[in-house]
C-alpha cells in the first residue's frame, strides 16, 4: 500500500456531506462496510467490508474488491469462483461512512458462497415470538445457483463460529 494519502483529508462536516471529495470514514479497524446489489434486479446480494487498498482497487479496476475479515486478507470478488462483480455504480453516503455497489455478476450471478444468488437468502419471520425467528428461518430462495464444493474446492470456508 502507498505511504501517502489516498483519499482526501476529512476537514469540514460540510465538505464531507456536501463537497466533491471522497474522505472516506474507515472504523477503528481500518474497514468500511459495504452494501451491494444487483444493477439491474436492485437485489440486494451481500454486505461486506472493504479496507483503504479495496476501495482503491474497486475504483481503479471497477470490479468490486473486499477486505475478509475472517481471512484477514484483500479479496477480488470472484478471483477463485469466477463471479466477478463488474461496478456498474459505487456511492458513498451523506457522512462517507458506507458505500454502495451496484454490480453485474459473471458467470451464473450469485455472489454467494453457499451457493445461493444473495447472501441474504433466509427471511426472519416477524410478529410472533422471539423463538419463532430463532427456530424458523424461512428460505427465499429455493435452490443453489452453483455448487459451492465444485467451484471452491478444498478451499477454506469463510463462515467463523
Amino acid at each position: 500500500m502507498m505511504n501517502e494519502p489516498i483519499f482526501a483529508a476529512r476537514e469540514s462536516i460540510e465538505q464531507v456531506e456536501e463537497g466533491h471529495a471522497l474522505a472516506p470514514k474507515f472504523e477503528r479497524d481500518g474497514l468500511i462496510p459495504v452494501v451491494t446489489t444487483d444493477a439491474e434486479s436492485g437485489e440486494l446480494l451481500m454486505h461486506g467490508y472493504m479496507n483503504a487498498e479495496a476501495l482503491r482497487l474497486t475504483v481503479e479496476t471497477a470490479e468490486a474488491h473486499y477486505y475478509s475479515r475472517s481471512r484477514k486478507a484483500l479479496w477480488r470478488k470472484g478471483a477463485t469462483s469466477g463471479l466477478v462483480q463488474r461496478v456498474v455504480e459505487m456511492r458513498i453516503d451523506d457522512d462517507q461512512d458506507a458505500v454502495w455497489l451496484r454490480v453485474k455478476v459473471s458467470g451464473s450471478g450469485a455472489s454467494c458462497h453457499v451457493g445461493f444468488r444473495s447472501c441474504f437468502y433466509r427471511a426472519i419471520p416477524l410478529g410472533g415470538a422471539l423463538q419463532n425467528a430463532v427456530d424458523k428461518l424461512e428460505f427465499t430462495e429455493s435452490e443453489k445457483t452453483f455448487d459451492p464444493k465444485a467451484v471452491y474446492g478444498d478451499a477454506p470456508n469463510p463462515t467463523q463460529l
